[in-house]
């Protein structure tokens, strides 16, 4: 039994279960099905960047398989074939028979197509050039401790951290009854790859994250003199841990040590140990290579489609289309070369986004010293300050000593600056967090520090610690002997203050943590740099398009070639060739340009309402929203706050006014905040914090002291502060004031906190104290407790030393603060017109649940009667509760479904409640997730959760934050929009460049400008030039912005793929417009393009081998007038508002299928309809055979089938434009008017025969003037037999010999035309009403 249990339980080590994380919890999700095998991808599991590598070793040349069949084989084969005298070939070389150059091109194309193919697909490189390292496999067994409930709780050592939480009923499915812990034995299959052998790796990154990479693998020496092996992928080195982990891991940086790892660090003290940090982390330097124009243009050229595009002007140059080749060939290379040069021009732009190098002050051999900053490596300390040459943090440091105000805009959008903290004064013990800490202790490479406080004189520079009894050197070489000597009664932690030399700039002291693209800013250019490229809708999508129409292509093709084979005369090799031609028109040569020309014209568009992109391929997805999430404080209401006055001093919930409030009061508001000001005297900070102290009206000054101008009571200086994190939802200060007639202190604590939080801290409180702030927070004021204790006198190791528990205990509640938080000024209208346009608008806060709902009723997010909050249970066991915020509803969380309760009331869910149900019941909560409106009280973290859970559940979700505690939920949402804080509302009028326009001074004189000044003197003809000169000027300026703009440093953020830089959530329409836009014209190009592949492979197969064919100059006028109209229907600009009506989502549904397959039924009838109509008015035919290959000749057939095919290209255009409600009309697109108006210019000139010159140059013939026809045949008949029209045999009379009607040809033809516009139009109409509207999935 334990063995064939140990057998079935064999898995692949490294393996872990799909629901379990690597810190042990497991997911909330739906259990795992199986065990997934990781092990063999060389690495960590949970790497940012990359999904997985693979070590290979590149083959001999002749060994590789781009060089071995066919140098070894296929030639070889044609070679023997051909001297054998295989398809007829006689002695002569000269003439070489078709069927020999046919099998010899299609060697050639089979060998150009296997080479590229290594080009356009790493995978298919490693493939076909080199060897995989083979894995090595062997068993291991091992023995595991398994619990019933909890999954596995211990494991063998040599599979620590393999087998960890493994869900029981996956292990042992039938674990005994009644025993607590049962033993088993596993067999492990390992498998275990050896990179030592490689020379390459493949990288596969994570989800858009770029694309995969084969790298070179780099052999360096260790410290130890064994060989290290590492790669560099996207300017991040990763070296091979070949000891212990047998994996690939990201240099490890000094970024998870102990506090008194940092506090205790001296720096480098020898040159080597420099030289052996700059082995490893190489230096701080953020640059890129610009490639030169051959390089880029050599890998533009070497894509799939370009070289698709060549082969089929390849083609047509065999079909003798010469100027149609040439002319697509020249606008081909021209559209890339541009390209390129926009590339380049976007490249040399990003260069310059790197810090500049500059001097800077760092501790190395027991001395400061000045150091080009681009040399500075991880472990250095480093002197910080404010730069008069307003130089930025060279990279991402830790802050020791001293204080910092630093401007955060350019990498996080923050317009406030942060105030950080040094960590002098922490807990040694505390781990450095930099998910928690960044915000108040590490500053950020790439930002700017606005005002620095240096560490006090008595303890400036580096420190000693009397660490375990032994004193280390912190500071300056002197006092050597204090390294071996220190007293016996000092305890082991306690710091004593030395005085070395500081540092020569006054700075404030800095650990070196980050260096290089590995710092925040080096993130945030690398998703510039390396981010995904695709600008386009789904690829899959397109594929299954192509391959849609590739039936009907081959359906021609195999019509051309069984047709075509019944006369034995006919050259096969050009039978071949029409075929081949066929099969490609399916895939039209514009549509990789005219997909990527739709999301850039969205790019030039946000960029100009000063909205920015990291990540184009999320435009589309913009227009798929369902869900739009927005956070509360700041985004939708006003950083403009108003401080009511203070609550629960008096009885009830009234409010008393600031200047009646007592004295601790004033105290605790004066004190608790994280404000600062600055030299010039502005104080910055949060906004409520601000509010408050003006509201009490206290002056804070730069040495952190507050006085009060209102009030007579003595001024506080601040000591230390505990700043508030999300997780506490709190805030403490320790304050001191001189009591009256003394120079003594009194210290005192000062709290702030969410009421709910801090009343466990209170030692007393009135009676109603949940009442009072639960009332005015549902009239939807913000509402914090204050608490304050005085604490008597302490020394100042005391004071320096003091806990934050200590603070937070025994509180004397001082009354409520309660603030009004207005709503900005165009968030009521925004949120109207989200709701109008078809979308779910949902509220996830930080805030208290009676506020959000409160505002939210007033968005009209909430419209119901009763908004119910689910409440956690207050006893464990007993289930949650819904509850009515006035308390008249109290509903058990398990009675009715999600749905149907949402159908009677609004919902919220809090905090508390969330991590509850993702404890106890997951699966109930995915289904209560889409059906609440308001998340309140909820940590970043769960905000993150909330955005996958939708995005699991199906929904496409939009998320609309400030870029800082809101960054996962910005990160993972499909269009992730953060607002830059204290950013002006409205665009301010964009700045041109000055034009040459006369204005009027105030004095009422005419003023000009200098160019105009100039003019002056000018005669009349050089001032004509010069205006000109000037407009042409200004007309390539206009051209120049409108090229796809480049995200700079500053625009972007490292928080969401979309930033704005005005705080109106107005941003969020712009881009849902620019979605659907972009989606529509997506949708109606692939229409466009599907209808003409189709027309031209019915052209192509039927009418070929009818002998019809186009000239060269008619293939060349149609493909230019094509496009035109192509590229200004890319040039569509969205409505001014939204529309109810919801796109298609996809490209690939039932209307787009039917509308084209009705729209070309219409069109093949008329063309069937007028071919034969023209044929009927021709000469008949002698041969039995037409001769497909003689030069082309004028017809009055060919001439009639290219009118009808230059009018159905312009109806298809006509027709397929959707305009309202996504786009402006077609009216309104005047390029595309004009581009239409053109073709409609040339069909009616080439119908009337206007110019014979015209007309003999395109090879066309006048359209006979006056013949006998009828009008009103219906295309019914026309089409009942093969030849009905032009046969005059019995009972099928010729249109010829109907007398009674004359009528012109040409009128006949524009009757058709216009019938054929009118019926294809009401096809599309009709199906676009009933299967034009998508289904809408939102909840509710």
């Amino acid at each position: 039994m334990a063995a064939a249990a140990a057998v079935g339980n064999a898995v692949p080590c490294g393996a872990r279960p799909c629901g379990a994380r690597p810190g042990g919890q497991p997911n909330p999700g739906p259990q795992p099905r199986a065990l997934l095998a990781a092990g063999s991808a060389l690495i960590a599991s949970g790497d940012e960047l990359v999904a997985a590598v693979w070590p290979y070793r590149r083959l001999a040349l002749l060994r590789r398989l781009t060089v071995l069949p066919f140098a070894g084989l296929l030639y070889p084969a044609w070679l023997g074939a051909a001297a054998t005298g295989c398809w007829g070939w006689g002695s002569s070389w000269v003439q070489i028979p078709e069927a020999a150059l046919l099998v010899l091109a299609t060697i050639c194309l089979a060998h150009a197509l296997t080479v590229l193919s290594g080009h356009w697909s790493v995978h298919a490189h490693c493939a076909l050039t080199c060897t995989p390292i083979r894995h090595q496999r062997h068993h291991k067994v091992v023995s595991l401790v398994l619990m019933t409930d909890e999954g596995v709780t211990e494991a063998a050592p040599e599979s620590s951290g393999v087998f960890q939480n493994i869900p029981i009923e996956l292990l042992h499915p039938k674990p005994p009854q009644g025993v607590e812990k049962s033993s088993a034995t596993m067999l492990c299959l390992c498998q275990e790859y050896d990179p030592s052998k490689a020379t390459f790796v493949k990288v596969v990154p994570t989800p858009n994250n770029g694309s995969t990479e084969l790298v070179a693998l780099h052999r360096d020496e260790g410290e130890d003199g064994l060989e290290v092996l590492s790669f560099e992928f996207q300017k991040i080195k990763y070296s091979y841990d070949a000891l212990e982990k047998k994996q690939f891991l990201p240099v490890a940086f000094p970024v998870g040590n102990a506090f008194s790892y940092y506090q205790s660090n001296r720096g480098f003290q020898e040159d080597s140990e420099i030289r052996a940090a700059e082995k490893k982390f190489g230096s701080n330097k953020a640059e890129m290579v610009v490639p030169d124009f051959s390089e880029l243009f050599k890998e533009r050229a070497t894509a799939p489609f370009f070289v698709f595009q060549v082969f089929c002007v390849g083609l047509w140059c065999l079909d003798e289309y010469w100027y149609y080749s040439v002319f697509t060939l020249s606008m081909l290379v021209a559209f890339e070369a541009s390209l390129v040069q926009q590339q380049m021009r976007n490249m040399s732009e990003i260069r310059k986004m790197g810090n500049k190098p500059h001097m800077i002050q760092v501790y190395r051999s027991r001395k400061w010293r000045p150091v080009a900053s681009d040399e500075i490596v991880p472990g250095d300390i480093v002197s910080i300050g404010r730069s008069p040459q307003e130089n930025l943090v060279p990279c991402d440091v830790l802050l020791l000593r001293g204080r910092c105000i630093v401007d955060e805009a350019m990498l996080t959008g923050e317009s406030v600056p942060q105030m950080k903290e040094p960590i002098e004064d922490l807990s040694p013990d505390r781990i450095l967090d930099l998910q928690t800490d960044s915000r108040l202790h590490v500053i950020f490479g790439g930002t700017k520090v606005v005002q620095h406080i240096p560490p006090q004189k008595a303890t400036t520079g580096l420190k000693r610690r009397c660490l375990m009894g032994v004193w280390e050197c912190l500071g300056s070489h002197t006092l050597p002997s204090a390294q071996s000597q220190g007293s016996r009664d000092e305890e082991p932690g306690m710091t004593v203050a030395l005085l070395p030399s500081p540092a020569v700039d006054n700075g404030c002291v800095a650990y070196v943590l980050r260096t290089g693209f590995n710092t925040s800013q080096g993130k945030l250019l690398r998703t510039i740099l390396f981010g995904v490229k695709r600008v386009t809708a789904n690829n899959l999508e397109t594929f299954i398009f192509i391959l849609f129409l590739l039936v009907f292509a081959i359906a021609a093709a195999a019509y051309v070639w069984i047709e075509g084979t019944k006369d034995p005369s006919r050259n096969r090799y050009k039978l071949f060739l029409e075929c081949t031609l066929i099969l490609t028109s399916v895939v039209p040569p514009e549509l990789p340009i005219e997909l990527s020309l739709a999301v850039n014209t969205s790019l030039i568009a946000l960029a100009k309402l000063y909205m920015y992109c990291t990540e184009p391929f999320r435009i589309p997805f913009a227009g798929k929203v369902e869900v739009c999430c927005f956070d509360k404080t700041g985004t939708l209401t006003s950083d403009s706050l108003v401080v009511r006055g203070v609550a629960g001093l008096r009885d009830g919930k009234e409010v008393t006014p600031v200047s009646s409030i007592p004295v601790e009061t004033h105290r605790a508001l004066a004190s608790c905040h994280s404000l600062m000001q600055l030299d010039d005297g502005t104080l910055v900070g949060d906004p409520l914090e601000k509010a408050m102290l003006t509201a009490v009206d206290w002056t804070l000054t730069k040495d952190e002291k507050v006085f009060p101008r209102s009030i007579k009571t003595q001024g506080l200086k601040i000591h230390q502060r505990f700043h508030f994190a999300s997780a506490l939802k709190r805030m403490s200060v320790l304050a001191s004031y001189e009591k009256l007639g003394s120079t003594d202190l009194c210290y005192i604590a000062a709290v702030k906190g969410a009421p709910e939080t801090l009343h466990s801290m209170f030692s007393q409180c009135p009676p109603d104290y949940h009442h009072i702030h639960t009332e005015i927070s549902r009239e939807g004021a913000r509402v914090l407790a204050l608490g304050y204790k005085e604490l008597g006198h302490l020394t100042h190791q005391q004071a320096r030393e003091v806990k934050r528990e200590a603070l937070e205990c025994s509180l004397k509640f001082v009354g409520f603060i309660v603030v009004s938080c207005p709503l900005k000024a165009d968030s009521k209208a925004v949120i109207r017109e989200i709701q109008n346009a078809s979308h779910r608008v949902v509220m996830i806060t930080g805030d208290n649940p009676l506020t959000a709902c409160h505002v939210a009723q007033e968005l009209h997010f909430i419209e119901k009667a009763h908004t119910l909050i689910l409440q956690p249970p207050s006893e464990r066991g007993q289930p949650c509760e819904w509850r009515s915020i006035d308390g008249s509803i109290v509903l058990p969380l398990t009675r009715g479904s999600p749905k149907a309760l949402a159908l009677e009331h609004a919902l919220c869910l809090t905090g508390d409640s969330l991590a509850h149900l993702q404890a106890t019941n997951p699966q109930q909560l995915l289904r209560l997730i889409p059906h609440v409106q308001v998340f309140a009280r909820v940590a970043p973290k769960q905000k993150e959760f909330v955005i996958t859970s939708l995005k699991e559940l199906g929904y496409v979700t939009l998320m609309c934050g400030d870029g800082t505690n809101d960054v996962g939920a910005l990160k993972h949402a499909d269009v992730g929009v953060a607002l830059l804080a204290n950013a002006p509302e409205r665009v301010v009028e964009r700045r041109r460049r000055p034009r040459d326009s006369p204005t009027l001074s105030n004095s009422g004189i005419r003023a000009t400008s200098r160019t105009a000044k100039q003019r002056a003197g000018l005669p009349p003809s050089e001032e004509q030039l010069a205006s000109q000169r000037d407009r042409l000027s200004q007309v390539l300026r206009d051209l120049e912005d409108e090229n796809t703009p480049i995200v700079k440093l500053g625009d972007a953020s490292i928080a969401a793929p979309f930033t704005s830089k005005l705080s109106s959530i107005q941003c969020i329409c712009h881009v849902i417009k620019q979605g659907r836009c972009t989606l529509v014209t997506t949708l109606q190009m692939f229409k466009i393009l599907a209808l003409n592949a189709l027309i031209l492979a019915y052209s192509q197969s039927v009418l070929y081998l009818e002998g019809v064919k186009f000239s060269d100059f008619q293939a060349t006028l149609q493909g230019l007038l094509l496009a035109g109209c192509f590229l200004f229907i890319s040039r569509s600009k969205p409505l001014k508002t939204l529309s109810r009506e919801r796109p298609l989502p996809n490209i690939f549904n039932l209307y787009t299928i039917l509308t084209v397959m009705l729209q070309f039924f219409v069109h093949f009838l008329s063309l069937v309809y007028l071919y034969r109509e023209a044929q009927s008015r021709s000469p008949e035919k002698q041969e039995q055979f037409v001769d497909l290959y003689k030069e082309f000749e004028p017809s009055l057939v060919n001439s009639t089938v290219y009118i009808m095919a230059m009018a159905m290209q312009m109806a298809t255009f006509a027709i397929n434009y959707k305009g309202p409600p996504f786009m402006e009309s077609l009216p309104e697109n005047k390029p595309l008017v004009w581009s239409l108006a053109v073709s409609l210019l040339a069909i009616v000139g080439l119908l009337l025969g206007s110019s014979s010159d015209f007309n003999s140059q395109f090879g066309l013939v006048d359209i006979p003037v006056e013949v006998s026809g009828p009008v009103d045949v219906t295309l019914g008949l026309s089409l009942m037999g093969p030849s009905c029209g032009s046969d005059p045999r019995p009972g099928c009379r010729s249109p010829s010999h109907h007398p009674s009607l004359p009528r012109q040809f040409k009128l006949v033809i524009a009757q058709v035309l216009l019938l054929d516009f009118c019926l294809a139009l009401l096809a599309d109409r009709v199906l676009q009403f009933f299967l034009g509207t998508p289904k809408l999935k939102v909840p509710s």
